[in-house]
């Protein structure tokens, strides 16, 4: 997919007028129809199937759907099981560059990824009680790296108990397997499957604790798609299967290098100490020579984790990069407005540019997560920060790990939550 950008000068860009708020539509049901009828050919091809739990405790009322966040297939998904059903999408605000009367007329309602909105919760509530549609939402916000479950947003249960209404959940697996994001959304060969069920019905939200329902999404937001491509049998005979691994996995467990490990055709080579890793057809890695440290990548994923929150903990985390920038600020196009420095410490986020006119600062309790994306819109891996008024879209020009950024940015959180006195104000 592409997005509209446009060279404009920093000072033109924050001189634009910014979008009016327009309450979200029903979906079109002449739109749906079109969605659902050209999901038919990923649908085919990946011999989709589908079984559900308890869906009669649902019935017609409106509802909120939660769903796993693995690859574009999962829009196409949700059309295929619920149609012809009404539902609004919760939408990242970029998804409305462009074409957003359309975007709004297939019943999306915008919001900005890692940034407070209180109007979405407001939106939300207004389609589901008001318009009486169900909500689609996909509560991780980004798309999975590893195929293990992005950090949830803590206190979701007060989302729940404020809609008030039933809590269906979509789990998916293979469609990770299918398309992973590192692989530049290379499309391979694999069944796909869905397990819908009612997670939870009004009544039983009303009488859970916030606590409760945290806990029951955090158990049903966990899972694995290498693991599951293992333990099923599941052949990727790709020839490419490993091109753009060094994506998320950055640093030698060897030598402890970061930023040259490099996946080619089935191999991941640290290109510091020659260590080479194969990557067999079950998504499996086996070092050519010598011990293999993490034959399954989200372990390995998991010791990058550790080593970052290490850094953080001793100080010696610290990020800079120079990048190009995209602004947000409406949603007629990206704006390039030029380059810049992008740093992050554990102080936060800062970045600068535009000849001295840019000066963004966000504090590392700002939010629990990063929006960071590989090979975002056909552009380049890119790191977005910003705010309601604008969002700042840096894609690095050195090679500097988004990855390891969003790990980072989660784990400085949950650092610095922790450290904060109970009696002062985020």
């Amino acid at each position: 997919m592409k997005i509209p950008t446009r060279k404009k000068s920093y000072d033109t860009v924050m001189a634009l007028p910014r979008p009016k708020h327009f309450k979200p539509l029903r979906p079109n049901f002449l739109l749906q129809s079109v969605v659902r009828v050209a999901s038919l050919p990923d649908l085919l091809a990946t011999n989709f199937s589908y079984t559900t739990e308890g869906m009669e405790k649902v019935k017609k009322q409106p509802c909120l759907i939660l769903m796993n966040h693995s690859c574009f297939l999962d829009l196409m998904i949700v059309s295929r099981i619920f149609y012809p059903r009404k539902y609004a999408i919760v939408c990242t605000t970029d998804g409305f560059v462009g074409m957003p009367w359309l975007i709004r007329l297939l019943g999306c309602i915008p919001t900005q990824k890692f940034v407070s909105d209180v109007t979405l919760i407001r939106d939300m509530e207004y389609m589901l009680k008001e318009k009486k549609t169900s909500v689609l939402m996909y509560p991780e916000a980004s798309y999975s790296f590893d195929g293990t479950a992005t950090a949830l947003p803590r206190k979701m249960g007060v989302l729940l108990k404020k809609l008030g209404v039933p809590v269906v959940m979509v789990r998916t697996e293979g469609a990770f397997t299918r398309q992973p994001l590192y692989n530049c959304l290379r499309k391979r060969k694999v069944k796909v499957t869905a397990h819908v069920s009612c997670l939870a019905t009004a009544e039983e939200i009303k009488e859970k604790t916030v606590r409760e329902l945290d806990e029951l999404l955090d158990k049903v937001f966990t899972f694995d798609g290498f693991a599951w491509q293992r333990d099923n049998g599941v052949k990727i005979t790709d020839p490419n299967r490993a091109e753009g691994l060094e994506r998320i996995l950055y640093k030698c467990p060897h030598c402890g290098a970061e930023g040259r490990m490099s996946g080619k055709g089935t191999t991941l080579t640290c290109a510091h100490c020659g260590k080479v890793w194969e990557m067999d057809e079950l998504g499996q890695l086996k070092a050519t020579e010598g011990d293999t440290e993490y034959p399954h990548i989200p372990d390995w994923y998991a010791w990058e984790r550790q080593e970052v929150r290490k850094e953080l903990e001793n100080g010696t985390y610290r990020l800079e990069s120079d990048v190009d920038i995209g602004m947000m600020v409406d949603y007629k196009a990206i704006y390039m407005v030029g380059e810049g420095k992008l740093t992050h410490c554990d102080e936060g986020f800062r970045l600068t540019g535009c000849d001295g006119k840019l000066e963004y600062a966000q504090g590392p309790l700002a939010c629990y997560g990063l929006y960071a994306d590989y090979y975002w819109y056909s552009i380049a891996d890119v790191i977005c920060i910003g705010n309601a008024d604008a969002l700042y879209y840096c894609f690095p020009k050195d090679g500097a790990s988004v990855a390891k950024t969003r790990m980072a940015t989660e784990e400085l959180y949950k650092l610095k939550k922790v450290r904060k006195p109970k009696n002062t104000e985020e």
